[in-house]
């Protein structure tokens, strides 16, 4: 069966959730994105259909995050507080100042992944992509790394709302940890989330150790990789293929969810893993095969971070697009090229392979269990 995949279309939603022009979040990464995947011709191609994304609505986001939180920033939006009242819900510092229609935009953001989401629990398809999204660092009642509401895990209580009886796993190959979703869902057994980044030792939000599993019934649904800096291709898709493969087959998930942020490029600014452009093609085959292999087929993917705005993150974005429609045929060979990998990193295989283990023997007797149940 060929894969049948929707766009989710997002032109005007990019441009609302804006931080400003000297701020690394920018919505050239998602327009890039979009004009990438127009000028190479992919919805035409992979017969992808494109739907209007929607505004969550309140309900669909107080599921994660309380309602003292989502009235903070309404009230900053309206003027009734300053920003000053906003910096203990994270609101109005350096990483999330405030910008106007605040909420707004981040309603729509939210409201474009559960659309994406919808799509594919509705059997309407079997993928869908909503590259605005990925804002995974909004924890309950905090906006956190250029995230005030957390999109993949609204996202994800939508899901199980339309589904009780599914699980859902949660993927997140940032650089930066998974940590608003991970935390959000850390007692829930419906929710297993991956997150492999570089280790929270060196970098931003310095979380996401191999001991953090969950708790109560939800012990071994949280399933994290610390990487080394400058950790490279080779044991980036190792690691990646060993735990998805593993944690997958053991827990059967209903439905992936994937943040495919693209801060793992050895240029970007603000990480120092040394994954090169070969790498992005591979990482999108792993997960492709993995959930039709170990899951339901079913896969809603997002962006996510990566701050070569107008280089790296369309093109990577474009290269995850095209592996989700089941073409990665048109992806241009040039958009390959790159620095060569021993250039730019260094191997860990014997730590990587130490931590994958220690991850793959605390998480998987328990997620069989769930399996079970």
């Amino acid at each position: 069966m060929s894969d049948s995949t929707t766009l989710i279309r997002v032109p005007d939603l990019a441009r609302l959730y804006d931080f400003g022009p000297t701020h690394p979040l920018r919505p050239e990464r998602v327009l890039g994105t979009l004009d990438h995947i127009a000028r190479l011709g992919i919805v035409e191609s992979a017969g992808v259909k494109e739907v209007d994304a929607r505004h969550a609505t309140d309900d669909e986001i107080r599921a994660v995050h309380s309602p003292e939180f989502i009235n903070g920033v309404r009230d900053i939006d309206a003027g009734v507080v300053t920003s000053q009242f906003g910096l203990q819900y994270g609101v109005g510092t350096p990483d999330n100042p405030v910008f106007p229609d605040m909420h707004t935009a981040s309603a729509a953001v939210c409201g474009a992944t559960v659309t994406a989401a919808e799509a594919v629990v509705s059997g309407d398809a079997q993928h869908a992509f909503n590259p605005a999204g990925g804002l995974h660092h909004a924890r309950r009642s905090e906006a956190s790394g250029f995230c005030i509401y957390n999109d993949p895990a609204v996202a994800i209580a939508r899901v199980l709302a339309m589904r009780p009886d599914w699980r859902v796993m949660y993927i997140d190959v940032d650089v930066h940890h998974g940590d608003g979703v991970q935390w959000i869902f850390y007692d829930e057994p419906r929710v297993l989330t991956l997150s492999l980044h570089q280790s929270g030792r060196y970098l931003y939000p310095g979380t996401g150790f191999t001991d953090e599993l969950g708790i109560g019934d939800a012990v071994g649904t949280s399933a994290n990789l610390p990487l080394m800096p400058l950790t490279g291709n080779d044991d980036y898709l190792w690691a990646l293929h060993a735990l998805v493969n593993g944690l997958a087959e053991a827990y059967e998930p209903d439905l992936v969810l994937t943040q495919l942020g693209a801060d793992t490029h050895h240029d970007d600014p603000l990480a120092n893993l040394g994954l090169t452009m070969g790498a992005y093609p591979q990482m999108g085959r792993i997960l492709h095969d993995a959930i039709h292999t170990h899951g339901s087929g079913r896969w809603v993917a997002t962006g996510g971070g990566g701050y070569q705005a107008e280089t790296v993150v369309p093109k990577v974005w474009t290269m995850h697009f095209a592996e989700l429609c089941g073409a990665p045929e048109m992806i241009p060979p040039e958009w390959l090229r790159d620095r060569a990998p021993d250039e730019v990193s260094r191997s860990f295989r014997d730590s990587v392979r130490e931590s994958v283990d220690e991850v793959l023997s605390a998480c998987v007797p328990h997620l069989e269990k769930l399996a079970s149940t």
